[in-house]
């Protein structure tokens, strides 16, 4: 497996492995892999003859007051897991080589950024959408791997490639969970043993959702209420938000209809965390 580290490199691997007859396939991370990342890794081996893994915390994403500075960085250990779950090139850029110096493009997808998580994180789809349109473009990616967990991001980044006409497919690959039930998360790792206990009701909220529905309980205020009172059994937490939503438009539905998100976010002492189900 390569490791490379700017756009002309990925851009010649891309070139050179489609002309050996392979599509490309595009699995963007922040690093700090985990098995929920090995996951979408293994989905775009299984499906494409070469595949790129991007590891680049990208400064455009985090607000001000976030964790950038802190957030995990584990390049040696990622590389390792990515090697081992089938990539093909690894690529590690510096924050110079995707933002040069005077940048001052940037992608930004109306409406649908300021849903969700981007009502709470104010230009924090900004980031994303710029960041995964440079991957796509430098990668000439034939898919794109993402994880169910980031619905909203994804909701955004569909409509981005829509827009701009882009060739890459979006893949969206379940949500991977720990034994008890908690979404995998590099921020995970920021819990105390308290916390991680608390963050628990998240994915509980979640569950007890989702029985909800299939029982036959569509109408989201009930659906929305029930999570608030699941909620309210952990008083620690502070919710960030609480929605049942079309996951192409994000903008919130009165009942569940097959494909409907019922998103939330809440935090967990200094972390936000977020999880979500596709209703049946």
């Amino acid at each position: 497996m390569e490791i490379l580290h700017t756009v002309a490199e990925l851009r010649q691997w891309s070139r050179e492995k489609r002309g050996e007859g392979n599509e490309i396939g595009l699995v963007p991370t922040m690093g700090s892999l985990h098995a929920g990342h090995a996951s979408l890794i293994r989905a775009a081996h299984a499906s494409c003859g070469a595949v790129a893994v991007s590891i680049f915390v990208n400064p455009t994403q985090f607000g001000p007051n976030e964790d950038y500075e802190r957030y995990p960085r584990s390049l040696e250990a990622d590389c390792n897991l990515a090697e081992a779950e089938g990539a093909t090139v690894v690529f590690a850029p510096a924050v110079e080589e995707l933002y040069p110096a005077g940048a001052a493009t940037f992608v930004e997808v109306e409406g649908l950024s300021e849903r969700l998580d981007g009502a709470s994180r104010p230009g924090h789809f900004r980031g994303v959408a710029t960041v995964v349109a440079k991957l796509m473009i430098a990668t000439e990616a034939d898919r794109g791997f993402f994880g169910q967990k980031d619905a909203a991001q994804v909701a955004v980044l569909r409509r981005m490639v829509t827009d701009l006409r882009l060739p890459t497919k979006i893949v969206v690959c379940p949500i991977v969970r720990e034994a008890d039930g908690m979404a995998l998360s590099s921020r995970n790792m920021y819990l105390s043993a308290a916390e991680r206990a608390q963050a628990l009701t998240l994915s509980r909220t979640i569950r007890q959702v989702e029985k909800l529905a299939a029982a036959g309980k569509r109408e989201a205020n009930a659906l929305i209420e029930a999570a608030w009172q699941s909620f309210a059994a952990e008083p620690a937490i502070r919710v960030d938000y609480i929605e049942l939503v079309n996951w192409e438009t994000l903008e919130p539905v009165e009942s569940a209809a097959p494909g409907s998100l019922f998103a939330v976010a809440a935090w967990v002492g200094a972390t936000r965390l977020i999880d979500n189900a596709i209703l049946a």
